[in-house]
């Protein structure tokens, strides 16, 4: 068995992703998906690079691409309108607003940023030999939790995304994670399996299995994604995912409409 949904992908208006929405679609399609979400990365709200995020004035030409494919392939596949937010301190409410432009089916939370480091971007990767690594995660899982809290969003993505160049703390985060769980928890928010971590420099699904149970101890529901940004990754390793998911407990997943669960899977 694998997931029938794939909630994380992108389209070439973020700048560093290929293939047209109908591409995207036509792979699932041929994996026999069921349910897929584009969730492509808002404008930033504290700098512009066009390489990472649409712009404004893009939205509304995102909102016009996946509704031709949700016309299209209505018989097919059944297609959410979703977008990836940044969580960006001290802009709430410049990020708010962006996320009150369409009515998403769910919007995805994520933290790239520690300051002004992009903390993921291969541009910045040297900047890793000035940090305390221990340090980094514990920020890193700090800003996972007030995303959270923030009440934003529906998914927070690729939650220990701090190891995608394979530095490692050398202190035990078990406590870090936990804590993130409880607040992933009271604050109603999903966690994903993100495949794309395979793809990576660490070479390890987001999250990792030991940091999955805890989330799945916790009661924090699951969904999958791909973080597409090629038509060939949609659905990637999905067999792997769903092993790792009961490997860490889970027996079930969730769909969204209009930011709601729609439905809950069981495996």
């Amino acid at each position: 068995m694998k997931p029938i949904c794939d909630y994380h992908m992108h389209t070439p208006l973020c700048g560093h992703a290929v293939g047209q929405p109908s591409e995207y679609v036509e792979q699932a399609i041929s994996l026999g998906l069921e349910e897929i979400g584009f969730s492509d990365h808002a404008p930033f709200v504290h700098m512009t690079d066009p390489g990472v995020t649409m712009n404004m004035l893009q939205l509304p030409d995102y909102y016009q691409m996946i509704e031709e494919v949700q016309q299209k392939y209505k018989s097919e596949l059944r297609i959410k309108m979703a977008i990836e937010a940044d969580f960006i301190p001290g802009y709430e409410e410049k990020t708010k607003a962006i996320l009150a432009d369409y009515p998403y089916d769910y919007v995805i939370g994520s933290v790239h940023f520690i300051k002004e480091w992009g903390f993921d971007n291969p541009d910045e990767r040297e900047k890793w030999d000035e940090q305390d690594v221990n340090q980094v995660y514990h920020d890193y899982y700090e800003l996972l939790r007030q995303s959270a809290q923030s009440g934003m969003f529906d998914i927070m993505a690729h939650v220990d995304l701090v190891k995608k160049f394979g530095d490692r703390a050398t202190e035990d985060m078990s406590d870090e994670v936990r804590k993130t769980a409880q607040v992933f928890k009271e604050s109603g928010v999903a966690v994903e399996i993100n495949t794309s971590g395979l793809r990576k420099i660490v070479e390890e699904m987001y999250p990792s299995l030991e940091n999955l149970k805890i989330y799945q101890q916790a009661g924090v529901p699951l969904t999958f994604g791909s973080d597409a940004h090629d038509p060939m990754d949609v659905g990637k390793d999905f067999d792997e995912a769903f092993d790792l998911a009961k490997e860490a407990g889970y027996s079930e997943y969730i769909l969204f409409k209009e930011r709601k669960v729609e439905k809950i899977i069981p495996f």
